[in-house]
């Protein structure tokens, strides 16, 4: 049976959450044992806050919860990817699909907004 290794990153394992149905990558966030376990007992995404410093429920805010479909490690058992359903259209707390929605342009040499809210966050996150 693998174990995942929390120990290289200080307790903590990147997590890539992925749309089930597009495969469109929709966050990076990281997990402790704890988020791990919980994702696995309850079927939703639990994850770990490092600006908040505490485990926390993917749409426990918002209701833009992610259902589990598949979880995914690497070789090194140090990372995972979650083929997940995401509840609510939208991933990012900043109103958009996904958190990558900037894209850089050479040409300008910065980044511009390439995707559309769907939520006001201010509205959401009183």
């Amino acid at each position: 049976m693998l174990k995942l290794d929390f120990k290289k990153q200080n307790g903590l394992i990147p997590v890539i959450a992925q749309d089930h149905k597009s495969g469109k990558i929709l966050m990076l966030a990281f997990m402790n044992k704890e988020s791990y376990q919980k994702t696995l007992e309850t079927g939703k995404v639990h994850y770990y806050s490092r600006s908040r410093d505490k485990l926390w429920l993917k749409g426990e805010q918002s209701g833009h919860f992610q259902i589990v479909k598949e979880i995914f490690t690497d070789c090194d058992q140090d990372s995972l990817l979650i083929t997940i359903e995401q509840i609510g259209k939208a991933a990012c707390h900043k109103g958009y699909e996904s958190c990558f929605y900037q894209k850089y342009n050479a040409k300008k040499k910065d980044y511009e907004i390439v995707d559309e809210k769907i939520f006001d966050p201010d509205k959401v996150y009183k």
